[in-house]
């Protein structure tokens, strides 16, 4: 089964059964929150999500393979476990390049809102009322 595929399954049934042997050990990982090395931290940060956010769903818009780079276009939703459970959600696109092996070396996600926007889904407006 190619990269491709495998992705594209991860993103399904996400963030459940997730291929991790598709990453090198050393990838690096980076979003508008976290940034770190290693695929063991990448698998806490993906359980992290399976454990504390409630009702997550990843749809996959778009994925192709340029060159070494894989980029993915995607939305992340979820209900955050306030006790009025919003439903959040974050829209935006990763680029993960691959190695001469094949596995992702690097995961970097770009979001197409701000952390603040994120927050105000909440139900914080970050002003006093």
């Amino acid at each position: 089964m190619d990269i491709i595929q495998i992705l594209k399954e991860d993103y399904q049934r996400f963030p459940v059964n997730q291929t991790y042997s598709i990453y090198a050990a050393d990838v690096y990982f980076q979003d508008a929150v976290f940034k770190f090395r290693g695929v063991t931290l990448y698998k806490l940060m993906i359980n992290f999500i399976k454990t504390f956010f409630l009702n997550p769903h990843m749809d996959l818009h778009d994925i192709q393979l340029l060159g070494d780079t894989i980029k993915t276009e995607w939305t992340l939703s979820w209900n955050s476990p306030l006790p009025w459970k919003p439903r959040i959600s974050i829209s935006g696109w990763s680029e993960l390049r691959l190695n001469s092996e094949g596995l992702i070396v690097s995961h970097i996600d770009y979001w197409h809102c701000s952390q603040l926007d994120v927050l105000k889904q909440h139900g914080f407006s970050g002003k006093n009322s």
